[in-house]
């Protein structure tokens, strides 16, 4: 799995997504009544939310800056997609495992019901660490190497901002 990790174009998303992450931390002190989301992919990233240019491209400069100097938990947010797409196939595994053996009968399918949704909340309660694991291991990394800031451009539509801030290195 590192080999693949560190191929060129996995390693490029993994550090955008770290540096997405820390942005929005940075952004989420300076700015707490603001709710922002972010995207990442191989050229860099995307924060969505209601703010003003020189606010996004602060938080992503000090961000760079303050990974590079050794803040590793920046790159690490806990409402990472990645943290929700594993609750959900974790929770949906073990619905499925639990309708097993269930046929076309309505009436099955209510009864099996309860043990349906004790699995699915033991598998969110599972679910919680491994998300943030696989975070850790797979999806981020707080490693910036040489990866730089190369321009933020702003779209507005329908009163909602989004910002791409592209990367390369």
């Amino acid at each position: 799995m590192t080999a693949f990790l560190d191929q060129k174009i996995p390693s490029r998303v993994r550090r955008n997504h770290g540096l997405e992450h820390a942005t929005i931390h940075v952004l989420g002190k300076k700015h707490p009544w603001v709710g922002t989301a972010g995207l990442s992919d191989a050229g860099g990233f995307w924060i969505i939310g209601n703010l003003e240019l020189d606010a996004v491209t602060d938080a992503a400069v000090e961000a760079l800056e303050r990974l590079r100097a050794g803040e590793k938990g920046l790159a690490y947010h806990p409402n990472c997609g990645t943290n929700f797409a594993t609750t959900g196939v974790i929770a949906g595994l073990f619905a499925w495992l639990s309708m097993l053996g269930v046929r076309n009968n309505w009436k099955a399918k209510l009864d099996r019901l309860p043990q349906v949704m004790t699995m699915t909340t033991l598998a969110v309660v599972l679910a919680q660490p491994l998300g943030a694991k696989f975070q850790i291991k797979v999806t981020t990394s707080p490693d910036m190497g040489k990866l730089e800031l190369t321009g933020i451009t702003v779209y507005e539509r329908a009163g909602y901002r989004a910002f791409r801030i592209n990367t390369k290195g």
